[in-house]
């Protein structure tokens, strides 16, 4: 077996690609972090939309068992029966 001695341009290249490579882990890492933190608060606004969901439907049920069938003018509080 001979060993040969790389040149110093051969080393710098190598170190060159190496230190990339550590650079890509690394931000290919972070974006891997940010897209699990997305994830977990799409989570959390899915729950939530699904919470208001309930609640709109509890509210239109109390509605119409008030005020029977018809359409509501949020703006002017009005019920306006069909």
């Amino acid at each position: 077996m001979t060993t040969k001695i790389l040149t110093q341009e051969e080393i710098a290249q190598l170190k060159a690609i190496q230190e990339k490579r550590f650079q890509l882990t690394e931000q290919f890492g972070i974006i891997e972090l940010k897209i699990q933190e997305f994830n977990l608060q799409k989570e959390y606004l899915v729950d939530e939309l699904k919470k208001l969901r309930i609640e709109e439907v509890k509210i239109g049920e109390n509605l119409q068992q008030t005020y029977g069938d018809g359409t509501i003018n949020i703006e002017k509080g009005e019920f306006v029966s069909v």
